[in-house]
């Protein structure tokens, strides 16, 4: 298919040789035959050959392992509990539930513009490598590098927040048992780091066993979805109906229920966020055009169900008062609220246990969706030491060296915990941020070229006509969602409460552009450029 989607000469990194049989072309190898040991179908050898990438990672995940594995990154309803406070310090029960319907709302169609993108060019770059194909040829080179930053940002920073939420769930269940247990900081980030070497383990030592523990961690997220919900109907107090659904509140103080109900929409922006985490893991899938956009999309219809039933719950039967919430000494408020509904250690520690596995095995999923995603990143040279990055060694199906990153990057991170109360306010925001910043360009790209209409490519998950409008919705959700992701949770913050995600963030993005402009676009040139000529 001859489009605009032509490969152009691209100077010294445009060579050709043979070595071995091998087609060396634009720094990507070719070589399609010898390759059945990756469990390849013949879809996805053809999106490989346009794409000119070689296959490194062995395709053992299939339908029903991705749905698992999404869903259990994903962990909506046990990311609503355990963000639960940020809408009932800004909104109230009235504001937590229709802010996180709205939410839910506009993440469908975020989730249906990347799902059709996934079909198209089925790579573990996603995002960056989307923006590439569709973004005007004169812009596609440094937007699809800005793009792969932020989602290198989101990605990283979001591991380390899902860890922490893991420490703090341990934290909890000792404090439960023992009433001396002061929750120190301290040990929140010992556990932080003990957590991600676990979920290191798990991406490297079993990684072919990996679809086999997401079957498993399906069923328990499934089940233990329903003992929590049960028992919070069955042994909680109950508030009124109309109280629930209709009373807005806003005790941080914005002096507007609007706006104090948009700033608690953290809560569920990012108890719903990684609906692109699939799409990262399409190099790992057999029929990768096929199997990532149907997962995205089942995925979103199960996880926001859950999360919304849970949200509805939680905010009928909260367990206590605001104020006692607030001041737990059991780490995080939905503890306390467990151990209120139950009124039991013994049943307290083991609801929050389910929320602790959920969470960690979480952590497991969020490494090998950011260590993949660097490593596609780097092997299109968009970082520093990107060779080294980029490297897999043959037999070993597995980014060892970005997934080693992503550990030391984790581990750094870890430490920030020690000088803020809010580490996980500021993590989550800035993992948001980064994710949303790379949705917005990419279906902006896409979006762009409908409303000019130029070609896209083929794509087995197609939304047809009604593709401009679900572009334009979730790019309107989503630039709302991004500008209250930057504000504090209250009016007037000391340093230790304020929010300095967008600080972080700017360092972030300057940085890349800094980097870009000094030595980054000599090497980068963006994956439209290695993309096969007229095929």
């Amino acid at each position: 298919m001859a489009t605009s989607y032509e490969m152009k000469s691209t100077g010294g990194h445009g060579r050709e040789q043979e070595v071995d049989n091998e087609v060396v072309k634009n720094g990507m190898i070719d070589h399609e035959e010898g390759q059945d040991h990756y469990d390849r179908a013949p879809a996805d050898r053809e999106d490989m050959h346009r794409m000119n990438k070689k296959q490194e990672l062995r395709r053992n995940f299939r339908f029903l392992s991705i749905f698992g594995y999404s869903l259990i990154l994903g962990n909506g309803w046990v990311y609503s509990l355990t963000g639960a406070i940020a809408p009932l310090t800004n909104g109230g029960t009235a504001g937590g539930i229709w802010m996180y319907l709205i939410v839910i709302i506009g993440m469908c169609f975020s989730t249906l513009s990347m799902a059709e993108m996934a079909s198209m060019a089925p790579t573990a770059g996603g995002q960056y490598h989307w923006v590439s194909e569709f973004a005007p040829r004169e812009h596609q080179r440094f937007l699809s590098y800005l793009t792969g930053w932020l989602c290198v940002l989101g990605w990283q920073t979001g591991l380390c927040a899902t860890a922490y939420g893991a420490a703090l769930a341990l934290q909890g269940m000792i404090a439960i048992n023992h009433a001396d247990y002061a929750v120190p900081q301290w040990q929140g980030c010992v556990l932080t780091i003990a957590v991600v070497l676990i979920t290191i383990f798990f991406n490297t030592v079993f990684l072919r066993r990996l679809p086999l523990f997401e079957g498993v961690m399906l069923a328990i997220h499934v089940m233990g979805f329903f003992a929590i919900f049960i028992i919070m109907w069955v042994m909680g107090d109950k508030s009124p109906t109309k109280q629930v659904w209709t009373e807005f509140a806003d005790p941080s103080g914005w002096g507007s229920y609007g706006v104090a109900t948009l700033v608690g929409s953290l809560g569920a922006s990012g108890a719903l966020l990684g609906s692109d985490s699939a799409a990262h893991l399409a190099e790992e899938l057999k029929d990768a055009a096929w199997v990532p956009p149907r997962s995205m999309v089942a995925t979103a219809a199960v996880n926001y169900s859950l999360t919304f039933i849970m949200v509805v719950t939680f905010m009928t039967v909260n367990g206590g008062d605001l104020d006692q919430l607030l001041g737990t000494s059991y780490a995080q408020p939905y503890v306390q609220i467990l151990y209120n509904v139950t009124q039991s250690k013994a049943g307290g520690t083991g609801l929050t246990f389910i929320i602790f596995i959920l969470t960690m095995f979480g952590t497991v999923n969020q490494v090998t969706t950011a260590s993949r995603q660097l490593w596609s990143f780097a092997r299109d040279r968009g970082l520093p030491f990107s060779s080294y990055l980029s490297h897999v060694r043959p037999g070993w199906d597995v980014p060892l060296n970005a997934i080693t990153l992503t550990l030391v990057f984790a581990l750094i991170i870890s430490f920030i915990i020690l000088g803020s109360p809010v580490a996980v306010f500021t993590l989550s925001s800035i993992s948001v941020s980064g994710l949303y910043s790379s949705y917005i360009i990419c279906v902006g790209c896409v979006a762009w070229r409908r409303i000019k209409g130029q070609p896209l490519l083929p794509s087995r998950f197609s939304l047809g006509k009604a593709g401009l409008a679900i572009n334009l919705i979730a790019l309107a959700f989503l630039s709302v969602q991004w500008i209250f992701l930057f504000f504090p949770t209250a009016p007037h913050p000391t340093a230790p409460n304020f929010n300095w995600t967008c600080l972080i963030f700017g360092v972030a993005v300057v940085w890349s552009l800094a980097y870009y402009y000094l030595w980054g676009k000599k090497e980068y040139q963006g994956p439209v450029e290695y993309v096969r000529k007229g095929e």
